[in-house]
């Protein structure tokens, strides 16, 4: 594929995850992403295992695989004037720069935005917080867990008070983080495309909390409309009613129903057509008003069969079903296997990018990078001399 970022550079000062996600999507879609890390240490994630992968001698944490692929990895630290000096260096010659320090953090380096900006007017500049570059909260560092606390998906997640188990309840991966790499991704090709124009860079101000917010969707809208806060439900819709998990005879299946023609459908095959001449449940909002009602009729019917039986007729009808996978039955489901998304790279398993243009998948083929193992060529394509990197490697100023 011609790769839609081919050209553009990277400079990759972040480290975890939603600045790291952030970073691969570029990488994927054709952009050269420098990764700066820390000599002896690197990104945290490297370190957050087990599991632990192991190639050519050497483990790094699956963690870590999953948000660095189709990076360069250059070990320079940046608290020593010459190393600060080599990143200045290097923003210069870029066109992105990605980072998730706290605020004010790089400008003792003279990294920060401004400073960035003023060697390089085009760059465009991400930092990623947890709370934003300003406001009460903007000193405070963000962390994933606590901003599905504070931002309200907690609140929504689990199951309802009185039930088994009745509590808030985090999302079973990093969401805050991963909406938040996604929204300064977008940003950062919004800004591109503006310099196009304007020939000048940006300052771009991305906070997991902010995120978290607008990422509530339906639910912030529903509390916004009614001017109540919505009760955890479960595996429940608040809006759509059937919209859930059913035990059929041997194992549980969800069915998705997300209009009335669907309801139709199901009803049809349950052998209930009244269902839908019946008040209670002839519309949506009928069926919302009297779920546990219509919950219990349809799950009296689904009940009664094995899940594979009801999960054919499901699909005959077109109604949305499908079966409660683990990750590795869903990895290794014949549409994952047929769209290639479970992918091995110079030997380390990795899932794959869903971006998809013109066909082919834009999907980088370079590993996550061990810690350091590009410092030599990045520093040599900066002009420095072989003698002068080994100097900065002996003083520890560059790793690997």
């Amino acid at each position: 594929m011609n790769a839609p970022l081919a050209g553009i550079r990277v400079l990759d000062l972040s480290r975890v995850l939603a600045g790291p996600w952030c970073t691969q999507l570029l990488a994927d879609l054709g952009a050269e992403v420098i990764k700066i890390e820390r000599p002896g240490a690197g990104d945290d994630t490297r370190h957050w295992g087990p599991p632990w992968h192991v190639r050519d001698g050497k483990k790094v944490a699956a963690y870590f695989l999953s948000a660095n692929r189709g990076k360069r990895s250059a070990a320079i630290d940046f608290a020593t004037g010459e190393g600060a000096e080599l990143v200045r260096r290097l923003a210069s010659n870029s066109d992105v720069v990605v980072e998730n320090f706290k605020v004010g953090g790089l400008a003792k380096f003279g990294l920060d935005p401004a400073s960035l900006r003023e060697l390089n007017p085009r760059l465009v500049v991400a930092s990623i917080t947890g709370f934003g570059q300003d406001g009460p909260y903007a000193a405070r560092a963000g962390y994933d867990y606590i901003i599905q606390a504070m931002g309200g998906l907690m609140s929504v997640t689990g199951q309802p008070d009185g039930e088994p188990g009745g509590a808030p309840m985090r999302v079973g991966v990093a969401v805050a983080d991963l909406f938040t790499g996604l929204y300064t991704a977008v940003a950062i090709l919004s800004a591109l495309y503006r310099r196009e124009k304007t020939k000048e860079g940006a300052h771009i101000d991305m906070a997991l909390f902010d995120t978290q917010l607008a990422m509530l969707a339906n639910q912030a809208s529903n509390t916004l409309v009614s001017g109540e806060d919505p009760p955890r439900q479960g595996n429940t819709h608040p809006n759509i009613v059937p919209y859930q998990p059913f035990e059929a005879a041997d194992q549980p299946i969800v069915i998705a129903i997300g209009n009335d023609r669907q309801f139709a459908r199901l009803a049809e095959l349950c052998g209930q057509p009244e269902w839908v001449s019946d008040d209670r449940f002839s519309s949506n909002a009928a069926r919302v008003a009297n779920r546990s009602a219509m919950v219990a009729k349809v799950a009296d019917q689904i009940r009664t069969r094995p899940a594979a039986q009801w999960l054919e007729s499901l699909e005959n009808a077109g109604i949305p079903a499908g079966p409660i996978n683990t990750i590795s039955q869903a990895l290794a489901d014949v549409q994952a296997q047929h769209r290639a998304m479970v992918r091995m790279v110079a030997g380390t398993p990795l899932v794959g990018s869903p971006v998809r243009i013109d066909g082919k998948r834009a999907d980088s083929d370079l590993p996550p990078p061990f810690l350091g193992e590009h410092s030599a060529q990045v520093l040599d394509e900066l002009g420095i001399e072989p003698a002068e990197v080994a100097r900065l490697q002996s003083s520890g100023v560059v790793g690997g």
